[in-house]
């Protein structure tokens, strides 16, 4: 019987301006800043769409992002990052005053998001938002590269699939349609458009965030929604108030995604091979199926720049009942795989010289025949199917659990790798309970698995959502499941590729 072997894969590095490299995002911003890129803004562009009470709070608080932010000083806080400032991070400007500004009525939004049944009351206001930028876009000149979308804690709290509107709060739908008899509309049509656009707010997932960001990618527009009370700079004890991060942390987070948005590279990986390409596998089940197409598949590409493309596939019946996972047969394998090189080449000029796929369920023989048969002969594909596990466990001696990069090789298909654990720049474990490890196995093609490993834990460290350490999961898998949603959020029809900014 083989042996088991223990091995430590090394912190990845990430690089900087000047060249240079650090572990922690935090610490390559504050010393040395993004590293260079032809997109990286020199001023913040940056359009609101907010009541007028969210427009104040936004020019307080890119005012006070505009100067430094002291960190929380004892207990668990003692680890977090003084913040510099936005200009000395990310050595671009950021005005108070907003470069564009759609407001929304605070009235009108409490009135529509309260209003029938969630599908509706979220439709309702979803509209609210995307009117306004769709007037500004027609009307106006100026052209912001990102959005806010401010919204009041009342749509966040309504906006939900499974928030519930207080009796005595609720507003009669005008429509009064029953959600069986809206799905029946939309599998089966009358020959009456009003009856139709009855069923309309069903046809979109009941959740703000995402159909928000779904009705608005034909506009090419990049939204960031943001809810009020992270924008309140000022943190009032008394009030009944949702837990927020501490002010330095709301700013590294929010400047950090921003600047992302704003097509900046906040920083990227150091010391990659050349010609690498990974690609997450995105698998949605539709609510509402109309007939066999049961699912939507699509695929987010990404780069050691921390460039993301997303690619929207067919709907179709990828999903089984009876094993309960998703497979694509193998046209529509090919035709995704496609987009997936040809993409890549429009990008780097050439076709990649190896192309991961990380997906959560192992791959169908007709379906990897399908990735296989549109992949350049040149390129080495292989298929890693990774997903979380709490069956094994690993405990060292005192009081620190193991260390993040941690891994168990089983053999040269199968391995376990700690992606969170104990890690010494932080001088802690950023978690409650004894860390899981990931379960990652070759499925397909060849690789030496000690460099899927390294691969894995480079690809936890470019969440550009935050300006955290590093991630659980990479974010090849990370954003699969929400790139799904806003992907399933309203009708087919949508865009097929776009940066994956648009999506996160």
């Amino acid at each position: 019987m083989k042996q088991w072997r223990i091995v430590h894969i090394d912190e990845p590095e990430l690089e900087f301006a000047h060249g240079q490299t650090a572990a922690h995002p935090k610490d390559g911003l504050f010393l040395y800043g993004p590293p260079p890129s032809n997109l990286n803004p020199r001023r913040m562009e940056i359009g609101i769409i907010a009541t007028e009470e969210g427009a104040k709070l936004y020019g307080a608080w890119v005012k006070s992002i505009n100067g430094s932010i002291a960190p929380p000083g004892t207990g668990k806080e003692a680890n977090k990052y003084i913040w510099p400032g936005f200009q000395a991070a990310f050595g671009a400007e950021w005005s108070e005053l907003p470069f564009g500004y759609c407001r929304v009525g605070a009235d009108e939004i409490s009135k529509a998001i309260r209003t029938g049944t969630r599908h509706e009351g979220i439709y309702h206001t979803v509209e609210i938002y995307q009117r306004a930028l769709r007037k500004h876009l027609l009307e106006e000149e100026a052209s912001p590269k990102i959005w806010f979308a401010i919204i009041p804690e009342e749509v966040y709290t309504y906006g939900r699939p499974q928030s519930v509107v207080p009796k005595a709060e609720r507003v009669d739908s005008p429509m009064g349609i029953k959600k069986t008899a809206a799905i029946r509309l939309l599998k089966q049509p009358t020959m009456f458009n009003e009856i139709n656009d009855e069923a309309k707010p069903f046809e979109y997932e009941p959740n703000f965030h995402n159909q928000l960001k779904a009705r608005l990618l034909d506009t090419g527009k990049v939204i960031q929604v943001v809810r009020e009370t992270t924008l309140t700079t000022e943190r009032d004890p008394t009030l009944r108030r949702r837990s927020l991060q501490d002010p330095a942390s709301v700013a590294w987070n929010l400047g950090a995604t921003a600047f992302y948005k704003s097509s900046g590279t906040p920083w990227r990986l150091a010391n990659v091979r050349e010609g690498v390409c990974y690609v997450g596998l995105v698998f949605k089940k539709l609510a509402a199926a109309r007939g066999r197409d049961n699912a939507c598949c699509g695929a987010q590409m990404f780069l050691h720049s921390g460039e993301g493309v997303v690619f929207k596939g067919a709907v179709g019946p990828w999903y089984s009942e009876n094993d309960h996972n998703f497979k694509l047969d193998r046209a529509q394998a090919a035709r995704l795989m496609t987009m997936i090189v040809e993409g890549y080449k429009d990008i780097h000029g050439s076709y990649p010289k190896e192309l991961f796929i990380h997906g959560k369920i192992e791959f169908g023989d007709e379906e990897w025949a399908g990735f296989t048969s549109t992949v350049p002969a040149e390129t080495n594909l292989v298929g890693v199917q990774i997903r979380r596990q709490n069956e094994i466990k690993l405990f060292r001696f005192g009081q620190n659990p193991v260390l993040r990069g941690t891994g168990i090789i089983v053999d040269e298909k199968l391995a376990y790798l700690w992606t969170a654990g104990y890690v010494p720049r932080l001088e802690t474990y950023p978690g409650r309970e004894v860390p899981n490890p990931l379960t990652v196995r070759l499925r397909r093609g060849s690789a030496e698995i000690e460099t899927v490993l390294q691969d894995v834990m480079a690809l936890t460290k470019l969440n550009y959502n935050s300006a955290g350490f590093s991630d659980g999961l990479p974010v090849t898998l990370r954003f699969a499941d929400l790139v799904g949603e806003i992907l399933t959020a309203g009708p087919e029809g949508m865009s097929s590729r776009l940066p994956f900014r648009h999506y996160i």
